[in-house]
């Protein structure tokens, strides 16, 4: 960026620099005839891009299903559509900074409203999500617009046409995040398993919680441009639920969430490049298929190679 005869270089730019000349020395032993463009420079962006988002949404996830809150990524997602639309209709040029302040305020509210007993979680969670995508869709109504392509990518994912600011937004939300949820971890974990006890212990649970919903929301706006508003629950979810399939332990399912996750990104780009097709169902699909290829090895196959064990 250039302002005032002064080049200005954002997060994101200054990631780039370090890790470019990596992808570029991998790109010849990259297989098929357009994904090496993800490592040569073409699509850079879009592939750093998809690693930071997934390694954050599966750290993050591991922690939802702990806390049985699944559903909220899926719930805030919707929220950021609404806030997606506003942005476009009033020609900001990074509407994910209004889904951004549309999320965070949503889960802000929901876990108050599921702390004070006003609602339920899923209750809560329904009534935003429903209420800002239709509120997204009416604004875009009202303006004279429509489901234009942009708009399409913001639904299905575009992560091809990840922006330098784009990319800086996401950078520092996953380094936000994830150094945040590090911090927390252990006071999560004690207020999740045992509110009281935490209390006693003097943990400030609400302050956690209301953290933790913000992070949430951020990592939330972050995906929304990889896989869209339709399918985030396909990387918040999904990885962490196949690595309780095969975890022993907590940190266990971490580990194993990363690998789920970081092979459904690399085998779907690598597919959606080759066969184009969308890039954000690609990821979802391929991804629900590991879970369902683990779940069967786990589930029928172990059984029958160890009957002694039933």
């Amino acid at each position: 960026m250039v302002q005032g005869g002064e080049v200005r270089m954002g997060v994101g730019s200054a990631l780039m620099r370090v890790v470019s000349p990596v992808l570029e020395s991998i790109a010849p032993f990259v297989p098929g005839e357009t994904f090496p463009h993800y490592f040569s420079g073409l699509f850079q962006n879009a592939l750093v891009a998809s690693v930071l988002v997934t390694i954050v949404a599966g750290y993050l996830g591991s922690f939802l299903l702990v806390r049985n809150l699944s559903l909220i990524g899926d719930g805030l997602a919707h929220v950021s559509f609404g806030g997606i639309c506003v942005g476009i209709v009033l020609g900001s040029s990074s509407p994910l900074w209004f889904a951004l302040v549309f999320s965070t305020i949503a889960a802000i509210l929901i876990f108050e409203m599921q702390r004070l007993e006003i609602l339920t979680g899923d209750a809560s969670i329904a009534i935003f999500l429903t209420g800002f995508l239709a509120l997204g869709l009416l604004v875009l109504r009202l303006s004279g617009g429509g489901i234009s392509i942009d708009v399409e990518g913001y639904l299905f994912g575009s992560v091809n046409l990840t922006s330098e600011k784009d990319l800086d937004l996401i950078v520092f939300i996953s380094v936000f995040s994830i150094i945040s949820l590090t911090l927390i971890q252990n006071g999560l974990l004690a207020v999740t398993i045992d509110p009281l006890a935490a209390e006693v212990q003097g943990i400030p649970a609400r302050g956690l919680g209301l953290f933790f919903s913000v992070i949430t929301a951020a990592v939330v706006v972050s995906m929304v441009q990889i896989v869209g508003t339709l399918l985030v629950t396909a990387l918040l979810v999904t990885p962490a639920a196949t690595s309780q399939l095969v975890g022993k332990s907590f940190r266990s399912c971490l580990i194993w969430t990363q690998v789920f996750g970081l092979t459904s990104v690399i085998i779907g780009i690598y597919l959606s490049a080759e066969m184009v097709a969308p890039t954000g169902s690609m990821i979802a699909v391929v991804a629900a298929s590991i879970f369902a290829v683990v779940g069967i090895y786990q589930s029928l196959v172990i059984p029958l190679l160890n009957p002694g064990n039933n």
